[in-house]
C-alpha cells in the first residue's frame, strides 16, 4: 500500500500500527455485517465504502455477513435488496456469511459456559431483570436464579431449546458481575425464546442468541481481523471481548473492535425504525421512493455509484458525531453527472412560440452536442419547425435589463438553432400568457459561420419543437423534511416535519431522441437539471424523476432567509 500520497485516518493508523507490531498483513480481513431488518441507507454506504476499502488498499478479503438473529424483524426481501446495494456500490465480497450459519456452534458454546459455571438460566421478567440491573451510580442485585446447579441450568436451557417454554420466559444470562461500572457487564442475556420462524433455518429454532453473544463470536468464526462498528458500540467492546477470551485459540486470530462515529445527514432521518414508518403510514411509496435516505431510493432518484462512493470518502471517517449537509452529496453527483450525461432538451412549464415568418410546412434538423465534457459523445439531430415550446419563465412582456430571456422587442438565441425576436403575444380572458409570436433571423443559425450567426445576444433558451416532442412525466421531488435535523428535538414527533411539498408530477415535453431511453438512464436538461429514466416508464409514456437541480438552490434558499 502506497501510503505516502495522502494521510491515512485513524482506523488505518489502527491497522498500521498492527502490521508494524507484527500483525501478518495476509491474515488481514474485514467484514461489512448488516441486520436484514430494513434497506441500506446512505450512512450504511460510509460503512460499506469503509470496509471494502480497507480491503482494497491491503488486498485483503472483506465478508458480507448478515447478522440475522432477530426473525421478528427480519426478511429475505432485506438481504436480496442488501446484496443488490452492495453490488451496486461496485464492491464484491469475499464471502457470503449468516450469524444463523452459526446457530448450532453458538449454542454449544453457550452449554460450554454453562458447565463452567459462566451462564445460568433465569427465570425472572423482563421488567424484573432491568429492574436489578441498577442503574449507571446503582450496583445491581444478583437474580434469585443466578446460583442455579449447572445440572438445572442445562435441563433448563435443553427444554428451551426444545420448545417447551412461552416466550419470555426465560433467558440464559451471562455470570460476569452485576457490580460491574459498565452496566453491559451486568449478567447480559445470551439467549431469549422467540417462537419465530427465520427466514434461512424455518422452525429449526426458537430460541436466539443476542447480538452481543453473536457478533464477535461470528467475527471470530469467519477469522475477521478488524471489527469496525459505530460509536454507539463503544461500551459493547468490553463484552464483545470478554466472550471472546471465553473460547479463544492462540493459535487464531483474535478479532479486535474498534469504533468510528455514525454520520448524521442534514433533512432526513436514518433510523431503520423511523424509515419503516415513513413506508408503513404511507408518507412515501416504498423503501426506493426518491425522497428516501436508503441506497435503493438515491438509486432510483438518479443518484448515480460513483457519487456515492466519492461522497462517502470525501465526508471520511471521525471520532465525532457530526450531521454533514446532504449539499454536499449533490455536489459530487453534479461532479460526476456533468462528465457522463448527455444533454437533452426538455421543456417543464411549456409555452407557446409561433415564428411567424418561418415556413408553415417546413421541419429542418439542426445539430447539437451530446456532452461537452465528453468529445467522444459525439452529436445528434434536433428537428426545429414554426412552431416550438419555451418555458414560462423564459418570457415576459416587460423586464429590466437584468432579465437576460425573451421579452417582447427583445431577442435570444435559441440554443443550437436561431436568434428569434418576441414581437408580440396572445392572452386568455384572464389574462395569462398562451402564445407568443416571434421573427426569427434566417441568417443566425449557430453554426452556419455567417455575420449573423455571429452576434452576440445575451439570452439562450432551450427549446422543443411542438410536433416532434414527445409529451413525458416529470416527477418533481423536494427534500422531505423541511428542518435540517427533524429528529433531533425531544419534545416534537419527527413526523411533524415532513414536508408537505416534497413531491409533484407534471407533465413535459422532451426532444423526441429520447423515445429509446430506457429505465435508469440519465440525462441533463440543459438549464434545468439532472433527470433519470424512472422503472415506471411504459412503452409509450418515459416518467423521469428530477435528481438534481444544477446548482444548489436550497443553499441559496437557506442564506436569503
Amino acid at each position: 500500500m502506497n501510503t505516502t500520497d495522502r494521510s491515512l485516518n485513524f482506523i488505518e493508523h489502527i491497522i498500521e500500527e498492527d502490521l508494524a507490531n507484527g500483525f501478518p498483513k495476509e491474515s488481514l480481513r474485514f467484514r461489512f455485517p448488516p441486520e436484514p431488518n430494513g434497506y441500506l441507507h446512505i450512512g450504511h454506504a460510509s460503512s460499506i465504502c469503509l470496509n471494502f476499502g480497507l480491503g482494497g488498499r491491503y488486498g485483503a478479503p472483506v465478508n458480507l455477513r448478515f447478522d440475522d438473529t432477530n426473525p421478528a424483524k427480519e426478511e429475505q426481501e432485506y438481504v436480496d435488496a442488501i446484496k443488490k446495494d452492495v453490488s451496486w456500490l461496485g464492491f464484491k465480497w469475499d464471502k457470503e456469511c449468516y450469524a444463523s450459519d452459526y446457530f448450532q456452534q453458538l449454542y454449544e458454546w453457550a452449554i460450554m459456559l454453562i458447565e463452567q459455571g459462566k451462564a445460568y438460566v433465569d427465570s425472572q421478567t423482563a421488567a424484573a431483570i432491568a429492574e436489578q440491573k441498577g442503574s449507571p451510580t446503582l450496583k445491581g442485585t444478583n437474580s434469585p436464579y443466578r446460583d442455579r446447579s449447572v445440572s438445572e441450568n442445562l435441563a433448563l436451557f435443553q427444554e428451551m431449546k426444545d420448545g417447551l417454554h412461552e416466550s419470555g420466559t426465560h433467558v440464559l444470562r451471562a455470570k460476569i458481575s452485576m457490580g460491574a461500572s459498565n452496566m453491559l457487564m451486568r449478567d447480559p442475556i445470551i439467549y431469549r425464546i422467540l417462537h419465530k420462524a427465520h427466514h434461512r433455518t424455518g422452525t429449526n429454532w426458537c430460541i436466539y442468541p443476542m447480538y452481543d453473544w453473536t457478533h464477535g463470536e461470528s467475527d471470530y468464526l469467519e477469522q475477521v481481523s478488524h471489527s469496525f462498528c459505530t460509536l454507539e458500540f463503544a461500551m459493547h467492546r468490553e463484552l464483545y471481548d470478554w466472550f471472546l477470551d471465553q473460547l479463544i485459540d492462540p493459535n487464531k486470530v483474535r478479532p479486535k473492535q474498534r469504533e468510528f462515529a455514525r454520520r448524521n445527514f442534514s433533512h432526513t432521518v436514518v433510523s431503520k425504525r423511523k424509515l419503516l414508518q415513513l413506508v408503513e403510514e404511507g408518507v412515501v411509496n416504498g423503501w426506493d421512493d426518491p425522497r428516501m435516505p436508503t441506497i435503493s431510493g438515491l438509486r432510483r432518484r438518479g443518484y448515480t455509484p460513483e457519487s456515492l462512493v466519492n461522497f462517502a470518502n470525501t465526508i471520511g471517517i471521525a471520532k465525532r458525531e457530526n450531521v454533514v449537509d446532504v449539499s454536499l452529496l449533490d455536489f459530487t453527483l453534479r461532479e460526476h453527472l456533468n462528465k457522463v450525461a448527455p444533454r437533452v432538451m426538455g421543456v417543464l412549464n411549456p409555452l407557446a412560440i409561433e415564428i411567424t415568418n418561418y415556413p408553415e410546412d417546413k421541419t429542418e434538423l439542426l445539430t447539437a452536442e451530446n456532452n461537452p465534457e465528453d468529445e467522444a459523445a459525439g452529436y445528434r439531430e434536433l428537428p426545429f419547425s414554426k412552431h416550438l415550446y419555451i418555458e414560462q419563465e423564459d418570457f415576459k412582456e416587460e423586464a429590466n435589463r437584468k432579465f437576460f430571456r425573451l421579452k417582447l422587442g427583445g431577442e435570444v438565441r435559441l440554443k443550437n438553432g436561431y436568434i428569434i425576436k418576441a414581437e408580440s403575444c396572445t392572452k386568455d380572458a384572464d389574462g395569462n400568457i398562451t402564445a407568443v409570436q416571434c421573427t426569427y433571423d434566417p441568417l443566425s443559425k449557430s453554426g452556419s459561420g455567417t455575420e449573423e450567426s455571429l452576434r452576440k445576444v445575451k439570452g439562450t433558451l432551450h427549446w422543443v419543437s411542438q410536433k416532434e416532442a414527445l409529451a413525458v412525466s416529470v416527477r418533481l421531488y423536494d427534500r422531505l423534511f423541511t428542518d435540517p435535523t427533524p429528529d433531533a428535538h425531544k419534545d416534537v414527533d419527527f413526523m411533524s416535519f415532513v414536508n408537505p411539498n416534497s413531491f409533484d408530477e407534471i407533465t413535459a415535453y422532451v426532444e423526441p431522441s429520447l423515445a429509446s431511453a430506457k429505465d435508469g438512464d440519465h440525462f441533463q436538461f440543459q438549464r434545468m437539471g439532472y433527470f433519470v429514466v424512472d422503472r415506471d416508464s411504459q412503452e409509450n409514456t418515459l416518467v423521469f424523476n428530477k435528481t438534481t437541480g444544477l446548482r444548489d438552490t436550497w443553499a441559496k434558499l437557506e442564506t436569503e432567509s
